[in-house]
């Protein structure tokens, strides 16, 4: 062990902010089937360029913390749990939305993604009543 070994561990982790975790729901979802569809990509560069969470935040900061968070997890499904920790109740709300919006983006939402948003809608306590309305009103939004 190292001189710095002894301290490693005895300082509780730092818990993830709600902006990387936000960050950390939308990732997951455009990443969730192993592919990132251009139009995931497109979508979740929109959301960063306009949500107020990212409006005057190092962005690179962000995404290696969204990332180091995501690496502590085995799998999507286990990654989702991170998301209970959200303290905002806008921020949970906001994050199965657009989860739920870049999920659609690609046109063709696949088995991993629907798994992943019931899971997101569990873990972030939404009711089935929001879930239902946000689904109706992207699929107006990404109707042909």
């Amino acid at each position: 062990m190292g001189l710095l070994g002894m301290f490693r561990g005895k300082e509780p982790a730092k818990k993830a902010s709600d902006d990387i975790l936000l960050l950390h729901a939308m990732m997951l979802m455009a990443s969730i089937d192993g592919v990132m569809e251009p139009s995931e990509i497109e979508t979740l560069e929109g959301f960063i360029n306009t949500l107020p969470e990212f409006k005057d935040a190092d962005f690179d900061v962000q995404m290696a913390a969204a990332r180091k968070l995501r690496a502590k997890f085995n799998s999507g499904q286990e990654a989702v749990k991170a998301l209970g920790e959200i303290s905002s109740e806008a921020v949970r709300k906001k994050a199965f939305i657009l989860a739920a919006d870049i999920a659609m983006s690609s046109g063709d939402v696949d088995d991993a993604e629907e798994e992943l948003l019931e899971a997101m809608q569990r873990v972030l306590g939404i009711d089935d009543s929001l879930a239902q309305k946000a689904i109706e009103i992207l699929a107006l939004k990404y109707a042909k």
